[in-house]
């Protein structure tokens, strides 16, 4: 019986790794790889198609124009290629590229995957949210933030404003939109992009997070409608499939954008507590508690330059 037990294992664990492919399969006609990068592309394992992700009761439909890498291959990206520290690859679902960028190119993007469990979350307030009036709060509170931010030593952050408004895609319960960032005092410095995708299902958010540069807006705009279809839910897990009792999360559309900004932003200081402050000055009533802030609480990601030999 026990040898059975071991085969089956076995057998799940190469199907759960049958898509996976190595870096030069995934990008057989290039050659240009620096000696740098091949020790570093040799980590990882480049999926495609169906992503089994149990934790957030889907699938990831992984088409041929993207490529999907686990938790462990996210990390290596983030840290040891993107240069984040490491508590920024903490809890992560994975990431999906798109297939004609490799992680080590310069001009390389990805969207961070998460899962969070909070409820249903109610879709009422996302045609009558002001969302300029949403853009100048988060605008304020990042300032006031900023004292904090220094004296721990991060540089300080300006929301410049929306890169794109948010957007609710009510045929496929999916809300996004896209911040213009600024590190810093330089103001002819390179602005930081934070594109937001979150797909909703009956019992939690699926949350996807581009890492990119402002000049390549247009490129993540032209594939959002493919990343809004990318998530399956199980059977009697979508959006909905909500029945009347199931668990209702403690915030709205509104307060999904303002967590997702206010939150992210303390959690880098190290000061959680700067969050519901945060929420408490954008007039949105959100209950965080220490499990849902923490998911939240991924920080800021940032794209360094690829390693050169």
């Amino acid at each position: 019986m026990k040898r059975y037990f071991a085969a089956a294992i076995l057998f799940a664990l190469f199907t759960a790794q049958a898509g996976a492919r190595p870096y030069q399969e995934m990008f057989p006609a290039r050659s240009d790889f620096s000696d740098a990068e091949k020790p570093l592309l040799e980590k990882l394992d480049f999926q495609q198609g169906a992503i089994k992700l149990t934790a957030a009761k889907a699938t990831l439909n992984v088409p041929q124009g993207f490529y999907y890498l686990n938790p462990a291959d996210t990390k290596t990206v983030l840290v040891d290629i993107w240069g984040n520290p490491p508590q920024a690859a903490e809890g992560t679902l994975g990431m999906i590229f798109p297939a004609k960028y490799a992680p080590t190119d310069i001009e390389a993007w990805g969207s961070i995957v998460q899962y969070s469990a909070d409820g249903y979350v109610s879709d009422a307030d996302a045609a009558t949210t002001n969302y300029d009036e949403l853009l100048q709060n988060i605008k304020d509170s990042i300032q006031e933030n900023n004292v904090e931010r220094e004296k721990q030593g991060f540089q300080k952050i300006a929301l410049i404003g929306w890169a794109s408004t948010p957007h609710y895609d009510k045929s496929a319960h999916a809300m996004h939109w896209a911040r213009d960032l600024l590190f810093g005092d330089d103001m002819q410095a390179p602005h930081t992009l934070n594109y937001s995708v979150r797909t909703l299902g009956r019992q939690g958010v699926f949350e996807f997070d581009f890492v990119a540069g402002l000049n390549q807006l247009k490129e993540i705009e032209e594939v959002i409608p493919t990343v809004t279809t990318l998530v399956q839910f199980d059977t009697g897990m979508a959006y909905t499939d909500y029945v009347e009792g199931d668990k209702i999360a403690a915030y709205g559309m509104a307060g999904m954008i303002a967590a997702g900004a206010g939150a992210k932003i303390a959690a880098k200081v190290g000061l959680l507590a700067l969050a519901a402050v945060f929420l408490k000055k954008a007039g949105i009533l959100i209950v965080v508690v220490a499990g849902g802030a923490l998911r939240f609480a991924k920080g800021l990601f940032r794209r360094n330059k690829t390693p050169t030999a």
